[in-house]
């Protein structure tokens, strides 16, 4: 079910619409391409990074393929949705991480 159908059919959930979805999604994902050239610029071009700018970049690209997948899920119509027990994510989660896979009780779950 897409978020659009969702919402039409009178889901009690409160839900993001496909475009505030997009939206919030571009928005993080430029966040993180912002990070990850901070990064880049931090190591002043040297060729070995730290351990701390490895793990950093790390995070930051693992970040970017969870935005991505997100935006696949959207495509997909299935955004929004737990990825553990099929119930809507509650769109506050989605306002704070907009790429969550799944609600809050199953991501404690699967750790």
């Amino acid at each position: 079910m897409s978020l659009d159908s969702a919402a039409r059919a009178g889901s009690a959930v409160e839900r993001l619409s496909a475009s505030e979805a997009r939206q919030r999604l571009e928005h993080e994902r430029g966040a993180r391409f912002a990070q990850l050239q901070a990064v880049d610029e931090a190591s002043g071009g040297a060729p070995q990074a730290d351990d701390l700018q490895v793990m950093q970049k790390g995070a930051i690209e693992r970040a970017l393929k969870e935005i991505d997948a997100a935006f696949a899920r959207l495509r997909q119509g299935t955004y929004g949705i737990c990825q553990g027990c099929g119930r809507p994510i509650p769109v506050e989660r989605l306002e704070i991480l907009p790429y969550a896979r799944c609600c809050v009780p199953c991501q404690q779950r699967t750790g």
